[in-house]
């Protein structure tokens, strides 16, 4: 009994510390929020008290806040870089010139003081004592009375003005669709500090990464307004949309929402006098809300279609990603495209139906790979987006095409996509600052499109079973906290027991690309090489003229393990051969065959991102 009491204990211990990494910690941030909002002029008052503890390893002697609205302004950040960027994003630019000789402007540059955004922070106190602060762009420096120690809980008091700007990105106010208020970015933030120091990127656009909380927030808006938020709200019978027994109790004119919601690390709403509520449940009990502008039937009826839809995708990715773990989520219409928060989407709702339910998995996706694990979308985009891409198409293939069995590469799509790019002279390494790319088309290829390439290509290296069990078992040991690439890589090598450090360097850190060929077939030997400098283990499938088939794996010799047999139909009735690794140093590789074949391919799953796929295969 001793025995195992303490191989259990051990187990347990190894787990722990596998999960959270040695010395793992995180900061904890509580918001509690009152919020005034005079709608006519955009504007709101704002209190907040924030319980912050330092789980750090060192005293803090000054934190930051993200001051998102600052942006909006010009001669911003952001107003410089659409300026600069040699592709800027169509939503946030505008034409002044003529169509046959345009003039592209920022539409930051000719705000107004009445259309900009701003937060302006009035008074701000730690433990009832002032601090000093000052605004530098969208960041605010505090430099605290005292430090805040190892493991001290402190409690901040910030009251402030804001305004919200003219919707040109993700936040703001009249949407081209019509929604008045788009509330994204809309609060000062508290900036995120862990092993690496603090994250206080500039907002230009790109997203974001933010310490796990709960949030408790009361919104005073007209009593007409409908509200789509973060969380769950607290007095549905107080307020418009949500209880068909509603009596709306209002003073001065004004309704009270209250949301709660626990262990998240964004809050977003909207709201707009003209939105209608609707809901259903997921078999797993997932609360799911539509809170959308209803402009006609068909409208009205891609909405009642994309809701089913959505509550059928958080048990398709129950399944297979981890159970969501949340009571409720909220799809409102809103911004200017699709974005993530906690618990809850804005997306636009004037589309066809494809395209509304591949928004809305893209980003209820994303409650896994950015909200449950808080992953860094300013560092780590693809492992944010491309990720989140792969579980969109899983089950967009399911539910919506209703495929039943799916391809053996279900993101082929996103292999092409990122072929062009890599042929294209654009790419650069997916370990670029989502910042920083020289265009935005080489991000957006990057991170959405690469990034589901690195995923399913990660199943013809260790299996796909493998690649499964990992999903699940990052889930187990990762979720609510604030994983890194590297610690999906240790889960993954855990799981196949196959050593990955040359995948995630190479695929990651370079724009290096795979390309093999089929150089020679005799009746008695193969002759393959790699002309790249990527090398990658390689499945061969030969059919011989006697009617058989062999499927020969040959392993790299980095991986240091081999991958299981697959059980795709593309191999039935295949022996499966294992040969001796291969390895980057050596560029060609011979195996014997023992009858005469008639047909050979590299990778018939198609998974290997092999960017001239023309001599992978041959014919006699």
């Amino acid at each position: 009994m001793k025995t195992k009491l303490l191989l259990s204990f051990l187990m347990l211990f190894h787990t722990i510390l596998f999960a959270q990494r040695a010395g793992y910690w995180q900061q904890a941030v509580d918001y509690k929020m009152d919020i005034d909002v005079d709608e006519k002029n955009y504007q709101y008052q704002g209190k907040m008290t924030i319980k912050y503890t330092n789980n750090s390893n060192q005293a803090l002697g000054k934190v930051y806040f993200h001051l998102y609205f600052n942006a909006f302004q010009p001669e911003s950040m952001m107003d410089y870089r659409l300026s600069n960027i040699a592709d800027p994003d169509a939503r946030m630019t505008s034409n002044i010139g003529t169509i046959e000789n345009p003039k592209i402007q920022s539409r930051i540059a000719p705000l107004t003081p009445e259309q900009i955004g701003y937060q302006r922070i009035q008074s701000l106190t730690m433990n009832g004592q002032p601090t000093t602060f000052k605004e530098d762009g969208t960041i605010l420096e505090v430099t605290l009375p005292t430090p805040i120690q190892r493991g001290e809980t402190v409690s901040f008091d910030m009251s402030w003005e804001a305004q919200v700007p003219e919707q040109i990105r993700r936040s703001g106010r009249n949407s081209k669709e019509g929604v008045a208020l788009s509330m994204t970015q809309w609060y000062p933030k508290m900036a995120h500090f862990d092993e690496f120091g603090w994250h206080l990127d500039e907002y230009v656009a790109r997203e974001f990464i933010a310490p796990f909380g709960n949030f408790d927030v009361t919104l005073h808006l007209h009593k007409d307004y409908i509200v789509g938020s973060s969380g769950v709200l607290q007095n549905p019978a107080e307020v418009k949309g949500y209880d068909k027994k509603t009596k709306v109790v209002s003073t001065n004119g004004k309704a009270t929402w209250h949301f709660k919601a626990e262990s998240i690390h964004d809050f977003a709403w909207a709201a707009d006098p003209k939105f209608v509520v609707d809901s259903t449940k997921s078999k797993d009990g997932v609360s799911v809300y539509t809170v959308y502008l209803p402009t006609n039937k068909q409208v009205k009826e891609n909405w009642k279609t994309a809701q089913g839809l959505a509550a059928e995708f958080f048990d398709f990715c129950a399944e297979r990603f981890g159970p969501y773990p949340w009571p409720t989520y909220t799809i409102v219409q809103g911004g200017d495209g699709g974005m993530e928060y906690g618990t809850a989407t804005l997306v636009t709702g004037g589309r066809n139906i494809q395209s509304l339910v591949g928004v809305i998995f893209h980003e209820a996706a994303h409650s896994w790979y950015q909200h449950l694990f808080g992953i860094n979308e300013t560092v780590d985009e693809w492992f944010d987006e491309g990720f989140t891409s792969y579980i969109e198409e899983l089950g967009f293939q399911s539910l919506f095409e209703k495929r039943g069995s799916l391809d053996t590469n279900p993101v082929i799509n996103a292999y092409r996509a990122y072929y062009k790019l890599a042929l294209s002279g654009k790419e650069e390494p997916m370990s670029l600052l989502a910042d920083y790319y020289d265009t935005n088309y080489g991000y957006s290829q990057q991170a959405y499109n690469k990034g589901q390439v690195f995923a399913q290509q990660l199943g013809y290296i260790i299996g796909q079973q493998n690649l499964d069990k990992t999903f699940l078992k990052f889930y187990e040991l990762w979720k609510f906290k604030h994983p890194t690439p590297n610690d999906f890589k240790r889960v993954a090598e855990e799981v196949s027991d196959i050593n990955l450090k040359w995948y995630f360097n190479l695929f990651v850190n370079t724009t290096r690309t795979i390309d093999y060929a089929i150089e020679n077939v005799t009746d008695n030997e193969i002759i393959l090489t790699n002309k790249s400098n990527l090398a990658m283990p390689i499945d061969l499938l030969v059919e011989y003229e006697d009617g058989t088939k062999e499927l020969f794996y040959i392993p790299l010799r980095e991986m240091r393990g081999e991958k299981p047999a697959e059980s795709f139909s593309i191999y039935d009735g295949a022996q499966r051969t294992v040969l001796e690794d291969w390895f980057w140093t050596k560029p060609s590789y011979t195996l014997p065959i023992t009858k005469k074949a008639v047909k050979v391919q590299i990778d018939p799953s198609l998974r290997l991102a092999d960017i001239e796929s023309a001599d992978n295969s041959w014919n006699r």
